[in-house]
């Protein structure tokens, strides 16, 4: 900030009673290289939020706090890095035809002039906190820089240029520049899924953040198209085909970690909707201590995994961490001396030590088929992706019997459930009770953050409607969600499992073959000391992980 734009930022301070003249003076006088706010802070006088909030007050303008604020990447794109430095400003939204931006000193009516002069667009200036704003230009800044390590790089990924449509020649640049900042930010934020959805007359990305699906931006829906036909190149898809459903995959090396996009087009009224999983390899090297578990139930699994023989079902719904969980088992049993084999549908991640097979429909490849085959390779341990039908489950359970231990996932609400659901599908109970040895059933929980989680002491009524655990009398401090910047306002931050493992037993395995109904194998269970989900989920709520709100979310 040059002297003149100090100056003028001080009156303005003094004037809105923030600082004294004889503060503006000291500040000025000692601030060398540091900007007005920066010496302000340091002496103690003024924090840099207050001076901000005084100058939108002062001069009739918006205060933004960057913190909490959804920067449309559209709109960010608009601006250099160096410009951006160089004025301490940033676009953060587009709207009726003009570039909002963020600056610390709104009254710099050089750089304003300059910014619509570079944008094309007319400028209409907000006021943000300089540290704020500086922390946004940087995260912005290095999400375009990483582009250019990327292996596979959208842009390096483009075949000849008369394959492309001719739609995508017009603003090529600009497409491909959201499209790597879409999935740069979605990298940093920790997304697990990225849908592109059309609308009538818009489009919206959202981020599946820790579970839950978080609004990014919007844009014109002009763009939309373009961004589908990048997206389908990059894939390997057929850029002409926009009336069947594609699947695809590409991979980014970003900050040196390594991350797998799968892909999945599907043609919607409005247009094409595109969801992209990211894959994280780093994610599956997990060990099952990392996953949230409590000390008995991971001493129930583990003696489970020591057997050399039995299946191990883990049960849950789509996007319950079924697949790392099972990932993190496999990293427990393969070593040098076994003989390790997976049937999965698709392969999402690929290691190193054991074999994968990727299932094949159209070509005959079932699960079922598979197996079959993999029996006949004298595997150690099988890996099976997910039990769908009697056919996959009667050869699973037969390996189980036969000397393999056998991991799988099924789709059931909890683990009791798991061998009325194997029976239903038509496999001998006779069979399912002899083999399974252990049932797993998990949810995901998101983490309370650290930074913001907040004491409080919860009302008794409140706590016998959920059937909370405590003693009459003696209410247990809990901790529930606040919202901070660290979490982006949400008061959660990373996510947890919870669990629920059934470990079968003798008067178990009696009840299977009597076909006995699964609450009564539930309470059996209980009694055999099994912790319920919500058991689980409740302990982990007293140890302050996560709230009772969450739990109540994710735990039938």
């Amino acid at each position: 900030m040059s002297a003149a734009s100090g100056k003028r930022l001080g009156k303005i301070l003094v004037q809105s009673g923030v600082i004294t003249q004889d503060q503006l003076d000291q500040a000025l006088a000692e601030a060398g290289e540091r900007s007005l706010p920066a010496a302000l802070a340091e002496f103690g006088y003024a924090d840099e939020m207050k001076i901000a909030q005084a100058v939108a007050d002062q001069m009739g303008l918006v205060f933004v706090d960057l913190g909490t604020y959804d920067i449309d990447p559209n709109a960010a794109t608009n601006l250099s890095s160096e410009l951006a430095r160089r004025y301490t400003v940033l676009p953060v939204k587009i709207q009726d035809g003009e570039l909002v931006v963020a600056m610390s000193d709104p009254a710099n009516i050089f750089a304003i002039d300059d910014l619509r002069i570079v944008t094309g667009y007319e400028i209409r200036p907000v006021v943000a906190a300089e540290n704020d704003l500086l922390a946004a230009i940087e995260k912005f800044s290095a999400s375009q820089q990483n582009v250019g390590d990327m292996v596979d790089n959208l842009e390096d990924s483009i075949g000849a240029e008369e394959e492309i449509d001719e739609e995508l020649e017009d603003g090529e640049s600009d497409i491909s520049k959201l499209m790597n900042l879409i999935i740069t930010e979605a990298i940093r934020q920790g997304a697990g899924d990225i849908y592109i959805e059309p609308y009538e007359k818009e489009m919206r990305v959202r981020y599946r953040i820790d579970g839950v699906c978080q609004e990014v931006f919007k844009s014109p829906k002009s763009k939309h198209r373009q961004l589908i036909s990048r997206l389908k190149i990059s894939s390997g898809m057929d850029i002409a085909e926009r009336r069947q459903p594609q699947d695809g995959r590409f991979g980014v090396v970003l900050d040196g970690k390594s991350i797998d996009f799968r892909v999945a087009v599907l043609p919607i009224v409005n247009g094409e909707m595109a969801v992209l999983r990211l894959l994280r390899k780093d994610s599956i090297m997990m060990s099952l201590e990392d996953l949230g578990f409590l000390e008995q139930p991971l001493e129930r699994l583990m003696d489970s995994l020591s057997l050399p023989y039995g299946a191990i079902l883990v049960t849950g719904p789509t996007g319950s961490g079924k697949s790392t969980t099972l990932y993190a088992a496999i990293n427990k049993t393969n070593d040098i001396g076994t003989n390790l084999i997976t049937v999965e549908d698709p392969v999402e991640y690929r290691l190193a030590g054991l074999s994968q097979v990727q299932v094949h429909e159209r070509a005959g490849l079932t699960f079922a088929a598979a197996l079959r085959s993999i029996l006949r390779q004298d595997p150690d341990t099988v890996m099976i992706g997910e039990i769908r039908d009697k056919e996959t489950g009667t050869i699973a359970i037969e390996a189980a019997l036969t000397g393999h231990l056998v991991l799988s996932t099924l789709h059931t609400n909890d683990a009791p459930s798991a061998i009325t659901r194997l029976t239903e599908m038509g496999i001998e109970p006779f069979l399912t009770a002899s083999a399974i040895t252990c049932v797993l059933a998990q949810r995901l929980a998101r983490r309370l953050c650290k930074s913001c989680k907040e004491e409080y002491l919860p009302e008794e009524d409140a706590l016998r409607r959920v059937g909370f655990p405590f003693e009459p009398g003696r209410i247990p401090k809990l901790y529930r969600a606040v919202g901070c910047k660290k979490c982006n306002g949400i008061g959660y931050k990373g996510r947890m499992g919870v669990h629920e493992v059934m470990t079968m037993s003798e008067t178990l395995e009696r009840m299977a073959v009597e076909n006995a109904s699964t609450d009564e194998v539930k309470r059996q269970a209980i009694a055999e000391g099994m912790r319920t989900l919500r058991d689980d989920g409740f302990a982990k709520v007293l140890l302050g992980q996560t709230s009772i709100e969450e739990i109540l979310r994710v735990v039938v």
